[in-house]
């Protein structure tokens, strides 16, 4: 399988009121196309930080890093987001979705915005997919929170991205709705051949994926 990302001696140093922070130290890290990877480790240890570095949303002190194909290094966060336009998604802890928007507009709007063809059915077809299209008219206040996270799934999937990552997709949900939005996260991402980074605390989570990386100290271990 070919490559959808690799990290070569990636390091991130932060600046603090008491001085320089080693966030992340040399990684190495590669994820192929199709497969999917959990990120584990305490809380700490660099794993939202890797992801962040990864979609280049943070800038890498040092190092190089290859996001399907291409280097990040030295492009403008205009061409950064070019680059992930329906092709790199998100799925976040805190659900991220507009207030003032329906489901249906949470979903469609980044399709919109990426210029892609049928909006429309995209969206209908990807809460449709997550068991929500009879919620489709609902705004986030009207949906429970395993509702919002099937909600930004739909949103993640919906433009079929080659690269998800997800950030503690089912940090702030019991483990039942958890273990819902993960299934969906899982088998959506496998059945359109997505490749899958995910960051999480839950060892039952992790062991569903094709391999699991243990980061402490901002290394890989």
């Amino acid at each position: 399988m070919t490559e959808a990302l690799r990290l070569n001696d990636v390091s991130l140093t932060l600046s603090a009121a008491s001085g320089p922070v080693d966030i992340l130290k040399g990684v190495e890290f590669s994820a192929s196309h199709g497969e999917s990877i959990a990120i584990v480790g305490p809380s700490g240890s660099g794993k939202s930080s890797l992801i962040s570095v990864a979609a280049g949303l943070e800038h890498a002190t040092s190092g190089e890093i290859f996001l399907l194909g291409q280097s990040l290094k030295g492009r403008s966060e205009d061409d950064l987001a070019r680059l992930r336009r329906g092709r790199v998604s998100m799925v976040f802890q805190s659900f991220h979705l507009l207030p003032t928007m329906t489901a249906f507009d949470n979903v469609r709007a980044p399709l919109e915005i990426a210029h892609l063809d049928r909006v429309d059915q995209r969206a209908s077809a990807a809460l449709d997919a997550v068991g929500l299209s009879d919620r489709i008219h609902h705004y986030p206040g009207q949906l429970s929170g395993g509702e919002r996270q099937r909600v930004a799934v739909a949103r993640a999937l919906a433009s079929d991205p080659e690269l998800v990552f997800a950030d503690e997709p089912t940090g702030n949900l019991d483990a039942a709705t958890g273990g819902g939005v993960a299934d969906l996260l899982f088998n959506i991402a496998r059945d359109r051949g997505a490749t899958l980074i995910l960051v999480t605390h839950d060892l039952t989570l992790a062991s569903r994926a094709d391999r699991i990386v243990e980061m402490k100290g901002g290394i890989i271990i």
